[in-house]
């Protein structure tokens, strides 16, 4: 049986290096000295989650559990896979204590590396750079396999733990080969990587169908006779959020068919929502009755899997069964008309627009080249007010900036958002030296600064907030650069966010 202090000093090596090859031989080889009862446990555990979901244990909780470290390792990766069992079951009256006791029972038996990353695994909040991409390929290289058949396996079970042990079992190829698309069961979403105009995006994909980019929330409508299903794109079931859409599907002329598409709120004359009034709904039980769905592509059509068929003729299909609730497109290879496109589709309030190779199978789980997904680029300069200490391979940095945007009542600014992303390890290097030159003081992770320096940010929009004293928060900010030419005075103003809500 494999000691659970493996898995955690496989997910320390993990997250101290940048290198996905390093990342992948090491968990291969771990990979390949587990027993077969528990590769599933311990892939989930390794990619982030336990295979039970998330537990959600409050960090409160679990840092009261009181048991000193135990002295060397003797937890095993079954006795972990079976507390969370146990601690997931416990609800209801005389749960809290009972969960308590099993906790304890665990951590008695931690070592002080151990306890840490059980604490993280039991309130959600692992973070080690195991993402699945990485796993798919280390479950293959352990297994001898292709990376494509363990890929297709787990988008068509979407359940890469489950493939992970069919992979290193007995007759891996047939057992991977014999996964298929099942109706009512969720697969992985196909994704888009990102272009910065549409001229670049065709000049990838040639001749291609360029199709509205709405703004909401990607749903997968699955539906056999009378039976309907709508999952996320985290393949979480929200049917019953969604009666609507389920009205529509049992109108649409087939009897047994996969659908991908958006769930939004719609204005007359078919002018969306605002995404925060759509995540509204759709995060409410109450008031998701009003969202509608658009589609965009079809997997599956009265029998027949549609995955590897091209593109040109899953649209051909979509537009027989889904008629208007199709997504608008064009087809075309010339890049001024797939600028108007773009254009209207923008003014008509749309996040932009999808380039779709017209010849492109529907790669489920990737985040390939076929598609493309093009928004209008946004950059404002704003203000670094501190930064928060990163943790794993960003340990040492200030990363997670806090952005403020001027008052243009007081001249002073005022935070609207926070982001880490976009920072390469030399500017984080220049940064954490520039931030401390600043310092005010601190308060737990964050090192508050003078508020001197100007970032240009990178962003989709922004969205009401009272989170924020400035009243809106940022969406997707990511750092462009530092501006170290302009002084504050010159960031951009509340009002300037604020025009973007509309």
């Amino acid at each position: 049986m494999t000691l659970f202090a493996d898995i955690v000093a496989t997910s320390r090596q993990v997250a101290s290096t940048s290198s996905r090859t390093a990342k992948i031989t090491a968990l291969a080889e771990l990979l390949r000295a587990l027993d077969a009862g528990e590769v599933a446990p311990a892939v989930s555990i390794l990619s982030g989650e336990p295979r039970q979901g998330r537990v959600g244990i409050g960090w409160a909780t679990l840092t009261a559990v009181a048991t000193g470290p135990a002295a060397g390792p003797s937890i095993t990766v079954h006795d972990v896979d079976a507390a969370v069992d146990r601690v997931a079951a416990l609800t209801g009256p005389g749960s809290v204590a009972a969960r308590n006791a099993a906790l304890t029972e665990v951590f008695a038996r931690a070592t002080e590396a151990e306890a840490h990353f059980l604490r993280a695994l039991f309130s959600g909040g692992l973070r080690q750079g195991a993402l699945e991409g990485v796993m798919v390929e280390a479950v293959a290289k352990a297994a001898a396999v292709p990376a494509a058949a363990v890929r297709r396996a787990a988008m068509l079970a979407g359940d890469l733990p489950a493939v992970a042990a069919l992979a290193l079992g007995p007759d891996p190829a047939a057992s991977l080969a014999a996964v298929g698309l099942r109706p009512l069961h969720a697969v992985l979403p196909m994704l888009a990587a990102s272009a910065p105009d549409v001229a670049a995006a065709l000049g990838e994909t040639g001749r291609a169908s360029i199709e509205w980019k709405l703004d909401g929330a990607r749903i997968q409508l699955h539906r056999d006779g009378d039976e309907v299903r709508i999952f996320t794109r985290n393949l979480n079931d929200i049917t019953a959020r969604l009666p609507a859409v389920v009205a529509v599907a049992r109108q649409l002329p087939g009897n047994c068919f996969i659908l991908d598409g958006e769930a939004m709120g719609w204005f007359e004359e078919d002018r969306p929502s605002r995404f925060q009034e759509s995540m509204s709904q759709f995060g409410s039980h109450a008031g998701s009755a009003g969202l509608a769905a658009r589609f965009f592509d079809i997997l599956h059509f009265d029998g027949g899997d549609l995955l590897d068929r091209p593109l040109h003729e899953r649209a051909e299909a979509l537009a027989r069964l889904a008629g208007p609730w199709r997504i608008p497109s064009l087809v075309t290879d010339d890049a001024v008309a797939a600028g108007a496109f773009f254009d209207d589709a923008v003014a008509r309030g749309h996040e932009g627009v999808m380039v779709k190779a017209i010849g492109s199978t529907y790669e489920a789980g990737r985040r390939g080249g076929a598609w493309r997904k093009v928004k209008p680029v946004r950059t404002y300069d704003l203000v670094v007010l501190g930064a928060e200490w990163g943790h794993g391979r960003r340990q040492g940095w200030l990363s997670n900036l806090h952005l403020g945007a001027r008052d243009p009542a007081t001249g002073e600014p005022v935070m609207v958002g926070k982001t880490f992303k976009g920072l390469t390890d030399a500017l984080l290097t220049w940064q954490t030296a520039e931030l401390l030159a600043r310092e005010t003081h601190r308060e737990g992770i964050t090192v508050f600064v003078r508020p001197e320096l100007v970032v240009e940010i990178a962003l989709d929009g922004v969205q009401s907030s009272t989170r924020y004293p400035g009243g809106v928060a940022l969406r997707f900010a990511r750092v462009k650069r530092y501006r170290p030419e302009k002084s504050p005075v010159e960031a951009d103003t509340l009002d300037t966010l604020r025009a973007l809500l509309g």
